[in-house]
Protein backbone atom coordinates (compact mmCIF):
# COMPACT_ATOMS: atom_id res chain seq x y z
CA UNK A 1 0.00 0.00 0.00
CA UNK A 2 1.09 3.58 -0.80
CA UNK A 3 1.69 6.02 1.50
CA UNK A 4 -0.97 8.36 -0.20
CA UNK A 5 -3.80 5.18 0.01
CA UNK A 6 -2.47 4.76 3.89
CA UNK A 7 -3.40 8.04 4.71
CA UNK A 8 -7.05 7.79 2.84
CA UNK A 9 -7.87 4.45 4.51
CA UNK A 10 -6.80 6.12 8.22
CA UNK A 11 -7.85 9.61 7.37
CA UNK A 12 -10.48 9.55 4.73
CA UNK A 13 -10.63 11.39 1.27
CA UNK A 14 -9.79 14.84 3.02
CA UNK A 15 -6.02 14.20 3.17
CA UNK A 16 -5.20 13.05 -0.44
CA UNK A 17 -5.13 16.49 -1.59
CA UNK A 18 -2.17 17.39 0.46
CA UNK A 19 -0.14 14.14 -0.64
CA UNK A 20 -0.99 14.71 -4.10
CA UNK A 21 -0.17 18.29 -4.06
CA UNK A 22 3.66 16.87 -2.65
CA UNK A 23 2.99 14.22 -5.59
CA UNK A 24 2.90 16.70 -7.85
CA UNK A 25 6.08 19.39 -6.76
CA UNK A 26 7.92 15.91 -6.97
CA UNK A 27 7.80 15.54 -10.71
CA UNK A 28 7.87 19.37 -11.16
CA UNK A 29 11.35 18.85 -8.85
CA UNK A 30 12.59 16.31 -10.58
CA UNK A 31 12.28 17.97 -14.40
CA UNK A 32 13.77 21.00 -13.46
CA UNK A 33 17.07 19.35 -11.41
CA UNK A 34 17.69 17.16 -14.58
CA UNK A 35 17.62 20.48 -16.77
CA UNK A 36 19.45 22.14 -14.59
CA UNK A 37 21.91 19.42 -14.88
CA UNK A 38 21.56 18.73 -18.40
CA UNK A 39 20.85 15.55 -17.16
CA UNK A 40 18.96 12.39 -18.86
CA UNK A 41 16.32 10.31 -17.45
CA UNK A 42 19.11 7.80 -18.33
CA UNK A 43 22.08 9.82 -16.53
CA UNK A 44 19.54 10.16 -13.07
CA UNK A 45 18.65 6.65 -13.54
CA UNK A 46 22.32 5.53 -13.25
CA UNK A 47 22.97 8.14 -10.75
CA UNK A 48 20.34 7.09 -8.22
CA UNK A 49 19.60 3.45 -9.21
CA UNK A 50 16.44 4.17 -10.18
CA UNK A 51 14.93 2.83 -13.33
CA UNK A 52 14.22 4.75 -16.32
CA UNK A 53 10.48 3.96 -16.36
CA UNK A 54 10.14 4.78 -12.60
CA UNK A 55 11.54 8.25 -13.20
CA UNK A 56 9.67 9.12 -16.29
CA UNK A 57 6.18 8.07 -14.34
CA UNK A 58 7.26 9.99 -11.33
CA UNK A 59 7.73 13.20 -14.01
CA UNK A 60 4.62 12.68 -15.28
CA UNK A 61 2.63 12.29 -11.87
CA UNK A 62 1.81 8.62 -12.93
CA UNK A 63 3.84 7.27 -9.86
CA UNK A 64 3.78 8.13 -6.47
CA UNK A 65 7.72 6.62 -5.13
CA UNK A 66 8.10 5.23 -2.14
CA UNK A 67 10.42 6.68 0.33
CA UNK A 68 13.32 4.80 -0.65
CA UNK A 69 13.28 5.58 -4.06
CA UNK A 70 12.73 9.51 -3.19
CA UNK A 71 15.69 9.05 -1.17
CA UNK A 72 18.26 7.69 -3.94
CA UNK A 73 16.66 10.37 -5.93
CA UNK A 74 17.83 13.07 -3.32
CA UNK A 75 21.18 11.80 -3.15
CA UNK A 76 21.88 11.45 -6.83
CA UNK A 77 21.43 15.33 -6.70
CA UNK A 78 23.48 16.06 -3.73
CA UNK A 79 20.49 16.66 -1.62
CA UNK A 80 18.43 15.62 1.51
CA UNK A 81 15.02 14.33 1.56
CA UNK A 82 13.52 17.28 2.99
CA UNK A 83 15.42 19.89 0.47
CA UNK A 84 14.33 17.28 -2.45
CA UNK A 85 10.27 17.19 -1.02
CA UNK A 86 10.18 21.03 0.04
CA UNK A 87 7.15 22.70 -1.62
CA UNK A 88 7.62 25.68 -3.66
CA UNK A 89 6.73 28.66 -1.64
CA UNK A 90 5.99 26.30 1.30
CA UNK A 91 5.76 28.96 4.43
CA UNK A 92 6.97 32.13 2.30
CA UNK A 93 5.91 34.00 -0.86
CA UNK A 94 9.85 34.81 -1.13
CA UNK A 95 11.87 32.16 -2.83
CA UNK A 96 15.51 31.90 -1.59
CA UNK A 97 18.20 30.04 -2.87
CA UNK A 98 21.10 29.18 -0.34
CA UNK A 99 24.67 29.68 -1.81
CA UNK A 100 25.98 26.31 -0.53
CA UNK A 101 22.03 24.59 -2.03
CA UNK A 102 24.27 22.25 -4.67
CA UNK A 103 20.76 22.06 -6.36
CA UNK A 104 21.80 24.76 -8.22
CA UNK A 105 25.38 24.02 -8.73
CA UNK A 106 24.85 23.85 -12.76
CA UNK A 107 28.77 23.06 -13.44
CA UNK A 108 31.80 22.98 -10.85
CA UNK A 109 35.42 21.83 -12.32
CA UNK A 110 39.02 23.14 -12.21
CA UNK A 111 38.02 26.29 -15.01
CA UNK A 112 34.55 27.11 -14.59
CA UNK A 113 31.86 27.29 -11.98
CA UNK A 114 28.05 27.74 -13.13
CA UNK A 115 25.54 28.38 -10.18
CA UNK A 116 21.93 29.07 -11.28
CA UNK A 117 20.71 32.24 -9.60
CA UNK A 118 16.81 31.79 -10.73
CA UNK A 119 14.50 29.29 -9.10
CA UNK A 120 14.37 25.91 -10.73
CA UNK A 121 10.14 26.10 -11.18
CA UNK A 122 10.43 28.81 -13.85
CA UNK A 123 9.57 28.78 -17.31
CA UNK A 124 12.82 28.37 -19.24
CA UNK A 125 12.38 31.47 -21.04
CA UNK A 126 14.73 33.35 -19.03
CA UNK A 127 17.58 31.92 -16.99
CA UNK A 128 20.14 33.74 -14.46
CA UNK A 129 23.96 32.10 -13.98
CA UNK A 130 26.97 33.53 -11.89
CA UNK A 131 29.24 32.38 -13.66
CA UNK A 132 33.17 32.05 -12.44
CA UNK A 133 35.91 31.43 -14.41
CA UNK A 134 39.82 30.78 -13.78
CA UNK A 135 42.45 32.19 -15.38
CA UNK A 136 42.73 30.45 -18.92
CA UNK A 137 39.00 29.09 -18.42
CA UNK A 138 36.53 29.87 -20.69
CA UNK A 139 33.07 29.25 -21.30
CA UNK A 140 32.11 27.89 -24.92
CA UNK A 141 28.55 27.45 -26.16
CA UNK A 142 27.02 25.95 -29.28
CA UNK A 143 24.13 27.84 -31.00
CA UNK A 144 21.20 28.10 -28.66
CA UNK A 145 17.33 28.88 -30.43
CA UNK A 146 17.10 30.90 -32.78
CA UNK A 147 16.27 34.46 -31.07
CA UNK A 148 18.10 33.73 -27.87
CA UNK A 149 20.37 36.46 -26.53
CA UNK A 150 22.72 36.76 -23.38
CA UNK A 151 23.36 39.67 -21.03
CA UNK A 152 26.36 39.58 -19.27
CA UNK A 153 28.31 41.92 -16.16
CA UNK A 154 31.85 41.40 -15.33
CA UNK A 155 31.76 41.95 -11.19
CA UNK A 156 35.66 40.58 -10.93
CA UNK A 157 38.48 40.43 -13.41
CA UNK A 158 38.89 40.45 -17.23
CA UNK A 159 36.80 38.77 -19.56
CA UNK A 160 36.23 38.44 -23.48
CA UNK A 161 33.45 37.77 -25.50
CA UNK A 162 32.68 36.11 -28.29
CA UNK A 163 29.27 36.02 -30.53
CA UNK A 164 29.97 34.51 -34.11
CA UNK A 165 32.76 36.83 -35.29
CA UNK A 166 32.70 39.65 -33.01
CA UNK A 167 34.49 40.28 -29.90
CA UNK A 168 34.62 42.58 -27.32
CA UNK A 169 36.86 42.64 -23.92
CA UNK A 170 35.04 44.05 -20.60
CA UNK A 171 36.46 45.17 -17.14
CA UNK A 172 34.16 45.19 -14.04
CA UNK A 173 31.46 46.82 -14.09
CA UNK A 174 31.05 46.62 -17.68
CA UNK A 175 27.68 44.83 -19.50
CA UNK A 176 27.50 43.59 -22.50
CA UNK A 177 24.24 42.15 -24.82
CA UNK A 178 24.60 39.49 -27.58
CA UNK A 179 23.60 36.99 -29.75
CA UNK A 180 23.56 33.48 -28.08
CA UNK A 181 21.46 32.35 -31.50
CA UNK A 182 25.64 31.31 -32.81
CA UNK A 183 28.76 30.22 -31.44
CA UNK A 184 29.66 32.10 -28.51
CA UNK A 185 31.71 32.21 -25.75
CA UNK A 186 32.93 33.88 -22.32
CA UNK A 187 37.28 33.78 -21.73
CA UNK A 188 38.87 34.84 -18.38
CA UNK A 189 41.40 37.31 -20.39
CA UNK A 190 42.65 38.30 -17.17
CA UNK A 191 45.76 36.60 -14.51
CA UNK A 192 42.87 36.05 -11.57
CA UNK A 193 39.54 35.12 -11.26
CA UNK A 194 36.71 36.34 -13.26
CA UNK A 195 33.30 36.45 -12.08
CA UNK A 196 30.53 37.26 -14.31
CA UNK A 197 26.56 38.04 -13.87
CA UNK A 198 25.05 36.06 -16.84
CA UNK A 199 21.05 36.16 -18.04
CA UNK A 200 19.98 34.20 -21.01
CA UNK A 201 16.69 35.15 -22.60
CA UNK A 202 15.14 32.57 -24.65
CA UNK A 203 13.03 34.21 -27.91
Amino acid sequence: MSPKSAARDANGPATAEPAESVHRDLGSRLKHLRAARSWSLEALANASGVSRSMLSQIEREQANPTLAVTLRIARAFGLSLGELLEAPGAGSAITVIRADDHAFHYRSDKDCRIRTLSPLNLEKDVEFYEVRLQPGGALRSSPHFEGTREFLTVQKGRVRVESAADVEELSPGSSASYRADVAHAIINAGTGEAIVFLIVIYR
